[in-house]
């Protein structure tokens, strides 16, 4: 049995290779899916990134930096962000929130594509 799958091994080895030299092209060529897919948002979340469409985790991203920048986390307790005027719009109008809600509250400003 050794002796028929010894021989394989060169092209298996062979067909690796190949199939590794073409993923990074297919990789290039693909669009960007789920939450890396640049979607349409509200006039709210447009006023506060700047931008008429962003992918959810560009987004988030870039609360995290307003977050930061100003210096939002509660000393205290560096899960609990307190919201400034420019957050409150985006964020139902909170005074504060859990830095687990952050994904959920932006999510009612992607518009749906069709």
């Amino acid at each position: 049995m050794l002796r028929v799958f010894r021989g394989a091994r060169p092209l298996a080895a062979a067909a690796k290779a190949t199939a590794n030299a073409a993923a990074p092209a297919l990789r290039a060529a693909a669009e960007p899916k789920g939450i890396l897919k640049p979607v349409p948002v509200s006039a709210a979340m447009r006023k506060f990134i700047g931008q008429p469409e962003i992918s959810r985790a560009e987004a988030v991203k870039k609360v995290w930096d307003h977050i930061k920048l100003h210096q939002l986390q509660n000393p205290s307790n560096k899960k609990e962000i307190i919201c400034d005027e420019k957050l409150k719009i985006i964020f139902e109008g909170k005074d504060k929130i859990g830095m687990m809600e952050i994904a959920k509250l932006l999510s009612p400003h992607f518009l749906k594509s069709k």
